[in-house]
């Protein structure tokens, strides 16, 4: 479902390196590993929606 998905998505990101922040499609890639087909503009949606800034602002805040 979306909202299991959203919640992936941010534990990944929890779990990134602050140095080397997860883009949507590496998001995408790992979620594929555990057999979630998603698009790399529906991650950015769902990135979005939690209110999570890009990879490149992430990484421009530490």
């Amino acid at each position: 479902s979306s909202s299991s998905i959203k919640q992936k998505i941010k534990n990944l990101i929890a779990a990134e390196d602050p140095e080397n922040p997860l883009s949507d499609q590496k998001i995408v890639e790992l979620l594929k590993e555990q057999n979630i087909e998603i698009a790399r503009r529906t991650v950015a949606k769902y990135r979005e929606g939690l209110g999570i800034l890009s990879s490149s602002k992430r990484k421009k805040l530490f």
